[in-house]
């Protein structure tokens, strides 16, 4: 039977967390056990601030570093997914009353890929960003 993935609320927490080890970052690597892999991921991240509903587009989207002030380690983390146009096209059809954007002017940044790094540690999951 095919059924839709649970939808999850993850905070990241401290950007730290992408490179720490503690029970938060042992639970999120336990993710990946407990939930079947997806064929996408949209995550909805309060780092990427517009006016309006953007939609990222971008088959290959960079990591971003969007904080500042933490050791040069977390920097130097890329979370390398592929993107996915094909459902960002499909979530801006189930949002057009809401007038999206589509766009591949940003990228993942560390509300995503400092939570997915422990989940899907190899990237090997399409995401993008709402």
């Amino acid at each position: 039977m095919r059924g839709l993935a649970p939808a999850l609320f993850i905070g990241h927490g401290s950007p730290m967390n992408a490179i720490a080890h503690s029970p938060f970052t042992d639970m999120l690597t336990n993710l990946a056990t407990t939930l079947p892999k997806p064929k996408a991921i949209c995550c909805i991240s309060a780092h990427w601030q517009t006016r309006g509903v953007y939609i990222l587009e971008s088959p290959k989207p960079k990591t971003i570093h969007d904080f500042r002030g933490f050791p040069q380690e977390l920097y130097q983390i890329q979370y390398p997914a592929n993107g996915s146009p094909e459902w960002a096209h499909n979530t801006a059809g189930l949002l057009a009353d809401h007038d999206p954007h589509l766009t591949s002017e940003w990228g993942l940044d560390h509300g995503t890929w400092s939570v997915l790094r422990h989940i899907f540690p190899d990237a090997d999951v399409p995401v993008y960003q709402l």
